[in-house]
């Protein structure tokens, strides 16, 4: 929220929460209803493919999303040495509303322009106005607008929410000017939704050659570390997407240059600590932290609408049966101490099948020597990774690799410590029984320690007969 909530703050559809795209049923309804019944002559192609243009926007804004994640967990070539927070996720949740909004516009200008109707696929002219229109006019009143923002009266009220803005469309001028085409709107938007993406991922990638070759593109073309800094500064690099006016005015960060080579030399940072998990069920890819965080954010629940996503869902289960590798989840920060979770790309059914042990085994020792490599301390097996019958809760890797310097923990320390802390202290005796395992032995050696008495009865038939 802005830090003083202004007219406007919230979209008017904010109470539909989840439900909000409903608002678009009527138009998607009737487009359909008109391509599939009308003549071909008399089909709008363009009022058609609107929605399905909107969901395509969301998918290319999802993919950037999980880029971005994934960079920032591995860490190279990072802007910002700072994980993502729970809250700035939770407060960005609503990242989709502006799509929405462009779409609800589309429908409302069809209706109320007859120009926007019957675009043609493609108009040179209309695409060359769109171009100028945005390098001039647009860039420069974004520029003013955007300094405008930064203002106190304003940046409380609406900018210190995040630092987005809204766009003028000079696809606009093209319906007026009889010029627009389908390719004019749909290549615009293109436009706008990858520079701003690209401008808010946190790493870098635009090579120094590119403008080793072409040093003109540095007013033309912004980079991520670029706009980063408008967020760390406030006060400099205002520009939409072309620097330009930033050089003409003076705004520019001093530390730009410098902010982008050490972006594009910096290495994936230390780690001191990998968790190495799985994955549980096929629809499990749907609730990773690197995709979507409604799911996220609910690991446990089921959703309904999954279900008609099987073929994508059963397309990826066999791409990472196959083909899948060891991938970086998350990083966090604990005080001193720098975590990831790396995730093998199984799932929990295949743990049981005696065949597939060795090629899971196989997987779990190459994530361990790629920690080994990469100087981490401890390595911890979670969930199926380590399992008595596929590697003996790590043992094997041990004995496999005596030479390691990683500690590989199984989990089973934190087993103990649960069980003993529910185990009141001024306990004298205590009774255990099941198979002998390690979590068994070291249970009842901290037991000993403590000064508590312990029998253990290994079988049900044996603890029958001592009662007996």
């Amino acid at each position: 929220m802005a830090s003083k909530p202004g007219f406007l703050t919230d979209w008017p559809w904010k109470p539909l929460g989840s439900f909000k795209w409903v608002i678009l049923t009527p138009w998607i309804a009737h487009s359909t209803y008109s391509f599939i019944t009308k003549d071909q002559n008399e089909r709008d192609i363009g009022y058609f493919l609107i929605f399905p243009y909107m969901m395509l926007r969301m998918l290319h804004d999802q993919a950037w999303i999980t880029l971005s994640r994934h960079r920032t967990s591995k860490g190279k070539s990072r802007i910002l040495d700072k994980g993502i927070e729970f809250e700035q996720v939770d407060r960005e949740s609503n990242w989709d509303d502006q799509i929405l909004l462009n779409g609800l516009l589309f429908y409302i200008g069809y209706m109320l322009v007859p120009e926007g109707s019957h675009l043609p696929i493609w108009k040179t002219d209309g695409v060359i106005i769109t171009t100028l229109l945005h390098a001039g006019p647009v860039e420069f009143l974004y520029y003013w607008l955007h300094r405008a923002l930064h203002h106190h009266f304003l940046y409380s009220r609406y900018h210190s929410h995040h630092h987005s803005s809204i766009v003028t469309e000079p696809i606009t001028s093209t319906v007026i000017t009889r010029t627009a085409s389908i390719a004019s709107f749909a290549g615009y938007l293109a436009y706008i939704d990858f520079m701003n993406n690209m401008g808010h991922c946190n790493f870098e990638f635009i090579p120094t050659t590119l403008f080793s070759f072409f040093p003109f593109l540095k007013f033309l073309i912004y980079t991520p570390s670029f706009h980063s800094l408008h967020h760390t500064q406030f006060r400099t690099n205002y520009s939409l997407f072309m620097p330009i006016y930033d050089y003409v005015y003076g705004t520019m960060d001093k530390s730009s240059d410098k902010t982008y080579e050490m972006s594009l030399k910096r290495e994936e940072g230390s780690v001191d600590v990998v968790h190495l998990t799985h994955l549980t069920t096929p629809e499990s890819i749907y609730y990773l932290r690197l995709g979507f965080s409604s799911l996220a954010s609910t690991p446990q629940s089921s959703k309904w609408y999954l279900y008609l996503l099987w073929p994508l869902t059963l397309w990826t289960s066999l791409m990472t049966w196959f083909y899948g590798k060891t991938f970086v989840l998350e990083r966090n920060n604990f005080k001193m101490l720098n975590l990831q979770s790396w995730v093998i790309p199984r799932f929990h059914v295949q743990y049981f099948f005696k065949w597939q042990r060795e090629a899971l085994n196989k997987l779990i020792e190459e994530a361990i020597l790629e920690a080994e490599l990469r100087g981490v301390k401890v390595l911890t097996l979670g969930l199926l990774n380590q399992g008595d019958k596929l590697n003996k809760l790590g043992e094997i890797y041990i004995k496999s690799y005596p030479q390691l310097k990683i500690k590989i923990v199984d989990g089973s320390s934190l087993v103990v410590a649960i069980v003993l802390n529910n185990i009141p202290k001024e306990t004298t005796q205590v009774l255990l029984s099941g198979k002998l395992t390690k979590i068994s032995y070291a249970i009842v050696s901290a037991l000993c320690e403590r000064g508590t008495k312990v029998r253990y009865i290994i079988t049900l038939i044996f603890a029958i007969i001592l009662l007996l």
